[in-house]
């Protein structure tokens, strides 16, 4: 289905116009994107329901696939696990909105085409997504732009570009052969329920993490400081993230991703643009549950969960609930 609107169209390095693939059943939302889209210069290939999609011809999907899943139906979760395939074999980058209900399941959907997820987004964090696809084709052929586009463009690269400093100072990139949400096996790093967390045997004794107890007086602490005080003064969802899986590993607890979000005390969007940072930079371990490969939780790497032990101890029990 051909786009009605006209925009120039913006090309890849070989001069073809990038295609779209937009897939939603809420009609507004399908509409919004399919808008945005082609405001970006992207040609719309197919428009429809994800209903529609899964009952239609298989064909080729665009350069860049929007979805949008409110409801985690077995259908749907269906589609997602297919997309994701299909956008991982082809290269296509795939945007994908869900809500806070539907989040573990379809997040669990994902392992070979690292989406971006965004959760209860507004219109413009799905334009913002949409302008970090475009920063990731090679030699972009940019359209000719007025003065007023190129002015928002600009304010709009400057702040995606503060943000990506931020993260690169988080990871070192993205590591070969996965993502964000790859699935990782049950492996060493992994600690199931009722084990205990050990270090590496090398011969060195190692401290161990604080006990449960601790670590949840310390998270309170971090809490209570929002009831006097701007949460924003004192957000670091990536140190929030690594206090409740060390909580968790200490009581032998899974971790889902949605309970980690609601931990890392950000909106869910941005603390699962943290957790995928985090599993890039090998901080964390995503893990299939064997018994619902439509689940996954995070865990800490033995690494990691070695290096908080240590941290831990250097600064003392004590000194924990003003961390």
């Amino acid at each position: 289905m051909e786009a009605d609107f006209q925009y120039e169209p913006v090309r890849d390095a070989a001069g073809c116009q990038l295609a779209v693939t937009v897939l939603a059943d809420r009609a507004h939302i399908r509409a919004e994107m399919r808008e945005d889209a082609a405001a970006a210069g992207f040609r719309v290939r197919e428009c429809c329901s994800l209903e529609e999609y899964a009952q239609g011809p298989l064909g080729a999907l665009g350069d860049l696939v929007l979805v949008d899943c409110a409801e985690a139906s077995a259908d749907a979760l269906a589609l997602l696990s297919r997309l994701d395939m299909r956008g991982g074999k082809a290269g296509a980058q795939l945007v994908v909105s869900t809500t806070m209900g539907a989040l573990d399941s379809v997040f669990g959907c994902f392992s070979m085409s690292a989406p971006q997820i965004l959760v209860d987004p507004g219109r413009a964090e799905r334009i913002i997504a949409i302008g970090r696809v475009l920063a990731r084709v090679p030699n972009l052929r940019l359209r000719e732009m007025g003065e007023e586009d190129r002015l928002m463009l600009l304010r709009l690269t400057e702040q995606v570009g503060q943000i990506a400093e931020r993260l690169e100072q988080l990871s070192p990139g993205q590591r070969e052969g996965g993502g964000a949400f790859r699935f990782e096996s049950p492996a060493p790093a992994w600690r199931g329920e009722g084990e205990d967390y050990e270090a590496a045997r090398d011969g060195v004794d190692r401290p161990r993490l604080p006990e449960a107890a601790v670590l949840r007086k310390l998270i309170k602490a971090r809490q209570l400081r929002m009831r006097f005080l701007d949460a924003e003064l004192f957000a670091d969802p990536a140190w929030d993230i690594l206090l409740d899986l060390a909580a968790a590993r200490a009581e032998r607890q899974q971790v889902c991703v949605t309970s980690l979000c609601i931990a890392a005390g950000v909106p869910a969007t941005t603390a699962l643009r943290r957790i995928g940072q985090m599993v890039d930079a090998d901080l964390l371990v995503r893990v299939s549950d064997p018994h619902d490969r439509r689940r996954a939780y995070i865990a800490l790497a033995d690494s990691t969960a070695d290096a908080l032990a240590r941290y831990f101890a250097a600064v003392g029990a004590t000194e924990l609930a003003v961390v």
